[in-house]
């Protein structure tokens, strides 16, 4: 039964070992990743300090673009069109906070996992009484701690600060949306109204 368990140690120890350099490569790329992300952020922020919306822009196109065509095919379901329409801007929105947020838990978690594995292999050096391989390995975990922790630490707050664009971007085209329906609907009645007056008239 020892034998066993032993080999079941041998197995794990080797499974984590394996484990090192793909935790390694994958710090690696997120901190790569962390700077891009970063760079975004950055320049999302001085295209809104100059009064530039690219989502709210893009949007608005789609919005002018979509009452044409309700009107040209005569689609009496324009507001349900614009709902969908809104809907889907929302959920592409949504979707590029997962860019950054997916770096809040996978950052410590590779910290973590790029912490224990180096202390796995100190201790087996330490057993082994080769005291420079345990250092080099102890400087490698608390590495990975610091960078796994940074990049957590960088994702959580660029995420904040999107969160709350993203809101305002949701709000504006709420907004717009209400307004431009609003809008169409009273040229419908005006035209309905202008129309009944000609007709009485003849």
């Amino acid at each position: 039964m020892s034998e066993f368990f032993a080999g079941l140690e041998t197995y794990l120890y080797v499974v984590s070992t394996g484990l090192f350099c793909p935790v390694m490569m994958g710090l690696v790329l997120l901190t790569f990743w962390m700077v891009f992300c970063l760079g975004a952020v950055l320049r999302d922020f001085t295209d809104r300090r100059r009064g530039k919306r690219a989502q709210q822009e893009t949007y608005l196109r789609a919005l002018g673009a979509e009452v044409a065509l309700c009107q040209a095919e005569g689609d009496s379901h324009l507001d349900i069109r614009l709902e969908r329409l809104l809907q889907e801007a929302e959920l592409r929105l949504l979707k590029s906070l997962d860019r950054v947020s997916f770096a809040v838990r996978v950052g410590p978690a590779l910290g973590l996992m790029g912490t224990l594995i180096p202390m796995g292999i100190a201790l087996s050096s330490l057993a082994q009484g080769n005291m420079p391989k345990m250092a080099q390995s102890m400087v490698t975990a608390f590495t990975a701690t610091v960078v796994g922790l940074a990049c957590g630490v960088t994702a959580y707050l660029m995420s904040l600060v999107r969160e709350k664009w993203v809101k305002e971007d949701m709000r504006e085209m709420e907004c717009a949306t209400e307004r431009r329906l609003r809008e169409v609907v009273k040229a419908g009645e005006s035209r309905v109204e202008v129309e009944d007056a000609f007709s009485q008239e003849t």
